[in-house]
């Protein structure tokens, strides 16, 4: 594009490069030792690439070959590539919750878009938290944006038969304490489950924020489900590099695709895929920073007549390799036809709906039919309100009991998970099968950070009766590989002076999921009476504990789970304005 055009004069990176003098002289001078010509400087759109490629994140660990490829496709553009790296999340390692930095992954995307001569960028994640992360800054900064997974693992095989991410770990951990499988059996199945490089095989929060992403218009379609090692991944990664220069190029920011169409979209998506819970808190803390409102009670409301479709773990039988085999997300949302509000814009500069209007389904086993589906609407992540729970909790009615979505028993509480690991193998933990497991101060001011706790080991003298689930609330969350009759998001959380914190053994708690209940049986007078004399009123108090560093900025300004748990000076968009210039 001719040096002059009024287009090129606009863009961002022009107030770094098409300076004269000094200014313009240091901006290029040193972009030079990378080996390129003055064409770099020519007008051309300059693309960030967002890499979250690290070891410490195995599930992202493999993004520099993506890179690259999105790289080739810059290039092959017109457009120059600027790859950067961003802080990396590993759910399997971080803590004491990767969730504690999400929204710290989130600033850190932001202000580097923001100080940066960037046209448009690309965001490779894959991990749980990454994506929700990066797509949040990127929000923020409203530059054109192109979202690219990582792609997932290759199924685990264990003795001839396939096993999940996640799923099975739960699974073959209880079958230990069971007695029904040895330690060294279960230490043989750890390298089975993690075959090659990328992210969990179930429908857990990696595979689920991919398919959530794509669902939003943000990822190009078919791309969510595309496994790692997959050469189709290093393809559309090329492709998301060559679409990003035509969107600097069409002036296509976030902005000008998110609206409320997209946001009912992906939650109606969440519901047909038998999405993680985790979907609930990232979506929620993603349409804040696009300024969309959404609500909780949306997600129970809009999925209310969505059919489960995919028929995978932890929901199902199959992992994402089938649903890959399938056809992938665009086979999903062919098939919700007139569910889905097949108006709202994508990257493509094209519709959801014409995006996926030819898309084929080649397993019909694995992606189902509305008129046959895994299960009926109504399995979706339902929104629970009562007296433990005024500003709401969730639960996912696939991976529960239906027997125990009815349910009314003693609460046996603990304070922290600590406390309950260590008793849950005690011959004299007075729990019987009606009893109602209660973990607090596991939100996100309370851990900190709402770690993956909710899905709480059966105790052992359960086991030992033949019980496997048992009805468990927790302020925190649940991996979305897990599964089980659980209560999560408790809001406001029992660290934040809600309800949660004032219950106590032997209080009679009910879920009721049909009447969307969380309740205990104790007096409004009682409760009053139970909380500290120095709470606000309604006993509801943010009160951050002692720390430093991040973690008490973090706990001084995070939101409840009801809203996305994002930090409260975080949330809307900041734009892009160049920021003012030095020397």
């Amino acid at each position: 594009m001719p040096e002059g055009d009024k287009a090129v004069e606009q863009r961002r990176s022009a107030a770094w490069f098409g300076l004269d003098g000094k200014l313009g002289f240091v901006h290029r001078s040193k972009l030079y030792n990378r080996g390129g010509s003055g064409s770099m400087f020519d007008g051309r759109p300059v693309i960030g690439i967002a890499n979250s490629a690290s070891d410490l994140a195995p599930c992202n660990a493999h993004l520099g070959q993506v890179a690259e490829a999105v790289k080739r496709g810059v290039l092959m553009a017109g457009g120059v590539p600027m790859e950067f790296p961003t802080i990396s999340l590993g759910e399997t390692l971080m803590r004491p919750s990767a969730m504690l930095f999400r929204n710290l992954m989130a600033m850190d995307v932001e202000e580097t878009l923001r100080a940066n001569p960037l046209d448009g960028v690309v965001l490779l994640g894959g991990c749980d938290k990454t994506v929700p992360a990066q797509v949040m800054g990127a929000l923020s900064v409203d530059l054109p944006t192109v979202v690219v997974t990582g792609g997932p693992a290759l199924n685990g095989r264990f003795r001839g038969e396939s096993i999940g991410s996640g799923t099975h770990v739960w699974k073959f951990s209880e079958e230990v304490r069971a007695g029904r499988m040895t330690q060294c059996e279960f230490r043989s199945a750890e390298a089975c489950l993690s075959r090659s490089a990328g992210h969990c095989t179930t429908m857990g929060t990696a595979s689920t924020m991919a398919c959530v992403t794509e669902a939003l218009g943000l990822s190009l379609p078919g791309s969510a489900v595309i496994p790692a090692v997959d050469a189709g991944r290093a393809r559309i990664a090329e492709q998301a590099g060559q679409r990003i220069v035509a969107m600097v190029e069409e002036g296509l920011a976030p902005s000008r695709l998110l609206d409320r169409r997209s946001f009912e979209n992906a939650v109606r998506v969440n519901a047909a895929i038998g999405g993680s819970t985790n979907a609930v808190v990232h979506l929620l803390a993603m349409a804040g920073r696009a300024e969309v409102a959404l609500a909780l009670d949306d997600f129970d409301r809009l999925a209310a007549s969505v059919p489960l479709l995919v028929d995978l773990m932890p929901s199902g039988r199959f992992l994402m390799e089938e649903f890959h085999d399938a056809g992938g997300l665009p086979a999903v949302i062919r098939e919700l036809g007139d569910l889905l509000d097949r108006d709202a814009m994508t990257v493509t500069g094209r519709t959801l709906g014409e995006n996926c209007a030819d898309a084929p389904n080649w397993r019909p086993d694995v992606v189902r039919t509305r008129k046959d589906p895994v299960a009926e609407p109504g399995s979706h992540t339902a929104v629970l309100r009562g007296n433990l729970a005024p500003d709401g909790a969730v639960i996912k009615l696939s991976a529960a009991s239906p027997q125990l979505t009815r349910h009314t028993g003693p609460a046996l509480v603990f304070d922290t998970i600590e406390d309950y690991d260590a008793a849950k193998d005690s011959p004299d933990l007075p729990v019987t099968p009606d009893t109602v497991l209660v973990v607090r101060n596991a939100g996100p001011v309370g851990y900190p950070g709402m770690p993956e706790i909710g899905n709480l080991a059966i105790p052992r003298k359960m086991l030992d009766q033949g019980v496997r689930d048992m009805v468990r609330v927790t302020d925190g969350r649940m991996s979305g590989t897990s599964y089980g009759t659980v209560v999560l998001h408790v809001a406001p959380e029992a660290a934040a002076g809600g309800p949660l914190a004032l219950l106590r053994d032997g209080d009679r708690v009910t879920l009721d999921v049909p009447g969307r209940r969380l309740e205990t049986d104790v007096p409004d007078e009682e409760l009053a009476a139970r909380a500290p004399k120095d709470s606000v009123s309604g006993g509801l108090r943010n009160r951050p504990a002692p720390g430093s560093g991040w973690a008490s900025l973090y706990r001084s300004h995070v939101n409840q789970a009801d809203t996305g748990a994002d930090l409260d000076f975080l949330t809307g968009r900041r734009g892009h304005a160049v920021p003012r210039r030095h020397l």
